[in-house]
């Protein structure tokens, strides 16, 4: 895409995103000024416009602790933005289709636009404290796949962790549970599967003790990454620098023979944001071809499941995660729709890889989870 079809596709989901915001402030107002007749219009108009504002301040390259206000007030308000927007666009349905069976007046009484506006906020409410608090439980999802090139004596256990986005909302803290939960299951090999950071390496509140933190990952073979979409930018050097202090090697178009057992190839993002210092993605024939002849299963970390078609048979197994599926109601059904497979394990035939999707160990934007999990992901080959 050209710059100025970049410009037009920005600028598209802004005066969406504005016009959204303008939507639900002037719907809240109508409702608030039911039960406070004497609300100041003007402070409320400037009050939404700053929330709305957030959102976008809180990604820009502004001074701290500035930033960090407005990304924290930004992360709560999208979530509380997307169940406010589909209620009141579902009362606002409700209200017309009442209006035109002849069941509601028109205009609508107050009691009915009362009641419509609760109708909106309360289930708003319920999901979001829902969400909040889904968030901070992490789960393990596990699989038992057979490779059909492996020949082993036993079993390799490979944990699978992707989109931590580290300093992202609540990310830091959540970090210790996730290697608690990664050394628990005493795995062979550990692979990070891509968006370990969240676009900024300085909105980690404290890198040492992220560090120590990966550091303390324990596995039989070592902890491998590759880079996903939000780990590329102005602070990619930065992060990894951390990587490496925290014993992670990462791969990048890059192969690694794991305790003589199978090739592990690490993929570049095919779209990162800020871009990756220069490097880039390479061909998969170049990189499979540095490979042939070893008689080894292959198993590859690509962050994004949009490019399992580019894998044939020659790999055994794809990992990714980027989709976080969905991470919340309803944004699942679009993640669903969009990829071949947006979570869990899938294969198109019997000439095509394995493919395992996490739905990821963190979240992105807003700090919660409707309808999905963080995982940390079991899986056990043969």
């Amino acid at each position: 895409m050209d710059d100025w079809g970049m410009v037009g596709r920005i600028s598209l989901i802004l005066a969406c995103y504005g016009g959204a915001n303008a939507y639900l402030g002037a719907r809240m107002l109508q409702w608030l000024t039911l039960m406070f007749p004497q609300i100041d219009r003007g402070a409320f108009a400037a009050v939404m416009a700053v929330i709305a504002a957030s959102t976008l301040l809180g990604l820009m390259p502004i001074p701290q602790p500035f930033k960090g206000i407005m990304a924290w007030i930004g992360s709560y308000w999208l979530g509380i933005f997307l169940y406010l927007l589909l209620f009141f666009l579902l009362a606002d349905v409700i209200a017309r289709l009442g209006s035109l069976a002849g069941v509601i007046p028109s205009p609508a009484p107050w009691a009915i636009r009362f009641c419509l506006g609760w109708a909106a906020v309360l289930p708003t409410i319920g999901l979001v404290s829902y969400g909040l608090c889904r968030a901070n439980h992490l789960e393990v999802a596990a699989y038992d796949l057979k490779i059909k090139e492996a020949a082993w004596p036993a079993p390799l256990k490979v944990v699978l962790v992707s989109d931590l986005h580290l300093g992202a909302l609540r990310s830091e803290d959540r970090l210790e549970r996730v290697v608690r939960s990664i050394n628990g299951l005493e795995p062979d090999l550990v692979c990070l599967a891509g968006d370990i950071f969240n676009n900024d390496y300085g909105a980690i509140r404290d890198p040492d003790r992220v560090m120590e933190l990966l550091k303390g990952i324990k596995s039989t073979h070592g902890a491998y990454a590759c880079l996903g979409n939000h780990d590329g930018g102005r602070t990619l050097e930065q992060m990894l620098g951390l990587l490496e202090r925290s014993r992670v090697k990462v791969l990048n178009d890059e192969h690694e023979i794991v305790g003589g057992r199978l090739i592990l190839i690490g993929r570049l993002d095919a779209s990162p944001i800020g871009g990756f210092g220069g490097r880039r993605r390479r061909d998969l024939a170049e990189i499979l071809s540095r490979v042939e002849g070893l008689d080894l299963p292959v198993v590859v970390m690509d962050h994004s499941p949009g490019h399992i078609g580019e894998y044939d048979g020659r790999v055994d197994l794809v990992l990714s995660g980027h989709t976080h599926r969905g991470q919340v109601f309803p944004i699942n059904l679009i993640t669903r729709a969009i990829y071949d497979v947006d979570y869990g394990h899938y294969r198109k035939d019997a000439d095509s890889p394995q493919v395992v999707v996490t739905s990821g160990a963190g979240t992105w934007a807003m700090p919660m989870r409707v309808g999905t999990n963080n995982e940390v992901v079991e899986i056990r080959l043969r």
